[in-house]
């Protein structure tokens, strides 16, 4: 399986962009896709989680300006950005919980994108 993302780059303060990630590979199910992001001399953290079933969840620094939503059938998951801060200026990476594996032995694993910049300036 491999996460595909885009839509990072330079915005500024207050402005808008959209990350869109595809998964593509041997996926029949998907349990939950979504973002985190890492800041120099942060930690990675998560930003905002949908699962198969809709549910939401987002960190609280990005609650009412953050969107996240998905199309499993398109095995796809977007993050619209609005409202954008020089604090969230980070490496976004996608995130997906799939169940993978042969037929016997078939586990939840997690993988992760190449990650893509966004820089707000202020």
């Amino acid at each position: 399986v491999q996460l595909q993302a885009s839509g990072g780059g330079l915005v500024q303060a207050g402005g808008s962009l959209r990350l869109s990630c595809q998964a593509s590979g041997s996926i029949f199910a998907i349990n939950a896709m979504g973002w985190y992001r890492q800041a120099p001399g942060k930690e990675r953290e998560l930003v905002a989680l949908i699962t198969s079933s809709g549910t939401t969840n987002y960190t609280d620094s990005v609650k009412g300006r953050f969107t996240i939503s998905r199309d499993f059938a398109k095995t796809t998951v977007a993050l619209q950005m609005n409202s954008l801060k020089p604090e969230d200026t980070a490496v976004y990476y996608c995130y997906a919980d799939i169940p993978s594996g042969p037929w016997y032995r078939i586990r939840n694993v997690d993988y992760w994108g190449q990650g893509t910049l966004v820089t707000v300036s202020s």
